[in-house]
């Protein structure tokens, strides 16, 4: 039987604190996204919702749906699983798809560097289903992938049937689940390299030079803004997930289904004035900071480190102030090896008053295999000999 165990910290700061709920009821959704379907507001850290319209109302994604195809590249790139260099060769059907694309030929070969610059500045569909045959097999095997994450997030109103939001039966997403793909894409700061671009180049030493340009304009015309993803089809209109960084502070806004770029581009620009005029995150802990070591039971290390598996901030309204923020760390004990990098072994949670602020995942920050039976022989005889 896995036992738990926690301990707290008590963390005094000089700003104010509101709940969840506090804060989406700041505005109406008249003055925000008055020309959406549906749209959200939500600090990146802490994934704490500003504002929301219609969040949970199922919509087609269109082209956000490669936020998933991206988090999908990104997790088999920190895995080690592929490399930026590694090639990725386009099948016929890759290559067939319409819409968006870079105009990948049967057998062409890019690089996985150049097939993510073509998915997250282009929107390519080409380059999407061939990175999913790249890593799943097939299509098919790409989008058990994609659903299966879906899960593994929590979301309970997003099911995927492609990897590209090309006008499909039963495909489907939310402004809230949107948002909450766009803050686990942003755990991997190399995305936003792509993202974050206005413009690139395809086969730049090739007479078929391909110059690419975002198709999310904003990260061009707004300040701070370095991703995520638009989308269009007749069905789902105008799409866009927004994120922007100021200061300590990222932000996420997603809006479904406005009539025009322009009004999409508008509501997102007015949902992230807001953000920042009205709210200020103080940092807590980076990426993969150290928060505990844990004892791992046979394996060829004694123990593990444990780290945090994204930022971890408070999430604060500006101009007044409160204290005593407690810091909940709750881990699993004993673990049993062989423990992955990456494998979720404790939770750490912010309060106040009781009231939980956010929670975020603290995971292994290395891997431990099996032990050996040399391994635990030596073990084994050192304690012996220490004893004796």
């Amino acid at each position: 039987m896995k036992r738990f165990f926690s301990f707290s910290l008590v963390l005094t700061v000089l700003f104010s604190f509101h709940t969840t709920a506090a804060f989406a009821n700041e505005k109406s959704s008249a003055e925000l996204a008055d020309r959406a379907k549906s749209a959200i507001l939500i600090e990146r850290d802490t994934g704490a919702v500003l504002y929301e319209k219609n969040s949970d109302q199922k919509l087609p994604p269109a082209s956000m749906t490669k936020i998933m195809t991206m988090i999908l590249i990104m997790e088999a790139l920190d895995e080690g699983k592929i490399k930026l260099n590694e090639k990725v060769r386009t099948s016929e059907y890759a290559a067939s798809m319409g819409g968006s694309q870079i105009f990948l030929e049967p057998g062409e070969e890019m690089t996985v560097d150049e097939m993510l610059k073509g998915i997250a500045i282009g929107s390519g569909n080409d380059a999407s289903v061939a990175m999913a045959e790249h890593l799943a097999g097939s299509e098919e095997e790409f989008v058990e992938m994609m659903n299966k994450k879906v899960k593994e997030l929590g979301l309970k109103d997003t099911q995927f049937k492609n990897p590209t939001g090309l006008p499909v039966k039963d495909h489907y997403s939310t402004a809230h689940d949107m948002a909450m793909m766009a803050k686990e894409l942003m755990k991997y700061d190399k995305i936003t390299n792509y993202t974050g671009k206005y413009e690139d180049y395809l086969r730049q030493n090739t007479e078929k030079k391909f110059w690419l340009v975002n198709t999310n304009r904003l990260v061009k015309f707004y300040p701070g803004v370095d991703g995520v993803k638009t989308g269009f089809t007749n069905e789902a209109k105008y799409c866009l997930t927004a994120t922007a960084k100021k200061g300590n502070m990222r932000v996420i806004a997603v809006v479904f289904g406005a009539d025009t770029p322009k009004d999409r581009n508008v509501q997102v620009t007015k949902m992230l004035d807001y953000a920042f005029s009205q709210y200020q995150t103080t940092p807590l802990y980076k990426k993969d900071t150290k928060i505990a070591t844990l004892k791992v039971n046979k394996g060829n290390k004694k123990d593990v480190k444990v780290v945090t598996s994204e930022p971890v901030s408070l999430l604060t309204k500006k101009g007044t102030s409160t204290k005593d923020i407690k810091k909940d760390i709750t881990l699993k004990q004993p673990l049993e090896a062989p423990v992955q990098k990456g494998d979720e072994v404790g939770m750490l949670t912010i309060k106040k008053d009781g009231k939980v602020l956010s929670k975020s995942p603290l995971v292994a920050g290395e891997s431990v295999q099996e032990a050996s039976w040399w391994d635990l022989f030596k073990r084994t005889f050192s304690r012996f000999t220490q004893t004796s």
